[in-house]
């Protein structure tokens, strides 16, 4: 039988006030011993995980200690981003560890994308419906 939990879209409100609906994964992220639950955008066009300034200081983060530099592209590539390793909990499923772009914007959302949220689950979405499904990766044999 395999895993799989069902979310629903999230409303929200675009810059003009329209109204939208957005795929957002609630998840508890964790660094060293401090942890924050919060939400991710699903963004299958997006290359890597973003995460927000704030959140990496909410995990209690030192901006200052890290050195693997990333560039991002589009509106957030003008910001600098440093590399960061976090365990991440979604739903019942086991934690895993995901990279993340820290970057220095205030205003980015937390970007769940290709590198490596997309490598560690399957997500299946229905628009039509307003909802979506995931389900930890399937190991090969």
């Amino acid at each position: 039988m395999i895993n799989t939990e069902q979310f629903t879209y999230r409303q929200v409100s675009d810059d003009f006030g329209e109204l939208n609906f957005s795929p957002s994964l609630p998840l508890t992220l964790s660094y060293e011993n401090n942890s924050i639950d919060t939400s991710g955008l699903l963004d299958t066009g997006a290359s890597v995980n973003v995460m927000p300034y704030q959140i990496g200081l909410q995990l209690r983060a030192k901006w200052e200690q890290q050195n693997t530099s990333v560039q991002l592209a589009g509106n957030l590539a003008k910001l600098p981003a440093y590399g960061l390793l976090i365990t991440a909990t979604v739903a019942k499923f086991p934690p895993v560890r995901l990279a993340f772009a820290w970057t220095r914007a205030e205003n980015a959302p937390l970007i769940l994308g290709q590198v490596n949220f997309f490598l560690e689950f399957d997500v299946y979405f229905f628009r039509s419906q307003k909802t979506f499904e995931i389900q930890p990766k399937q190991e090969t044999r």
